[in-house]
């Protein structure tokens, strides 16, 4: 009864629906279609790639050690990952993307179930304490309700690749049919990335993706947009 139940929560926690608000934003896909970065299935599936991998040495690393740290009542290395994973976001919409989406998802967690460390890193949040990330409200969260690290990691690996390729479809000409093939291949490399990932500390983050950034940053001045990021 007790896997059935993380089971079930773990589809609740990472279903597209559940309202954190990530149909709002592309990942920086938006630019990349605009400047021909994007412009066709194997670019996009390229693109996915990258986004994805940005992601698993920033905020999988970071919710890695938060989970640890939940796990272990280390509040305060919870509060580090939180901060790190804020610094390593070179744009201003990326720091906005991860922060509204982790404020909505300790709001909603708070609602959901009672967890003293949520209640407390809300708190903070509130406070200007804490930045609040995605990846630590998932952290937290996925402890909480007894979801494995390994589930939390493809949980956000999912995720990302997810937000890319949904907004795939409404910013250039690709099929469902495209989008979930891509998702089926990327996700299978997952669990060799989870053994990197999970035995990295916060020196070796690294969020090196330099196109990524340049195209985040281009969404930024820009005047004609339907996503946030």
């Amino acid at each position: 009864m007790e896997q059935a139940s993380s089971v079930m929560r773990l589809l609740e926690f990472a279903d597209s629906t559940f309202p954190v608000g990530t149909f709002s934003f592309s990942n920086a896909l938006e630019s990349a279609v605009v400047e021909g970065v994007v412009h066709d299935v194997d670019t996009l599936e390229s693109f996915t790639k990258a986004v994805a991998d940005q992601s698993s040495f920033t905020d999988g690393v970071a919710s890695q050690i938060a989970y640890r740290a939940v796990l272990g009542e280390d509040y305060e290395r919870l509060l580090a990952a939180d901060r790190q994973v804020d610094m390593l976001k070179l744009n201003a919409e990326s720091r906005l993307m991860l922060t509204r989406m982790g404020k909505k998802m300790a709001e909603l967690s708070i609602h959901i179930f009672d967890n003293g460390m949520m209640n407390r890193w809300s708190k903070d949040i509130a406070e200007g304490n804490a930045p609040g990330t995605y990846p630590i409200a998932q952290a937290i969260t996925f402890a909480a309700c007894h979801i494995t690290a390994f589930d939390l990691f493809c949980a956000q690996q999912y995720g990302v690749m997810n937000m890319v390729l949904s907004a795939a479809l409404r910013c250039m000409k690709v099929s469902h049919f495209d989008t979930q093939r891509i998702l089926f291949k990327l996700s299978s490399n997952v669990m060799d990335d989870f053994v990197v990932v999970s035995q990295m500390d916060f020196e070796e983050m690294n969020a090196f993706v330099p196109e990524v950034d340049i195209l985040s940053s281009i969404h930024e001045k820009g005047k004609m947009r339907m996503f946030m990021s």
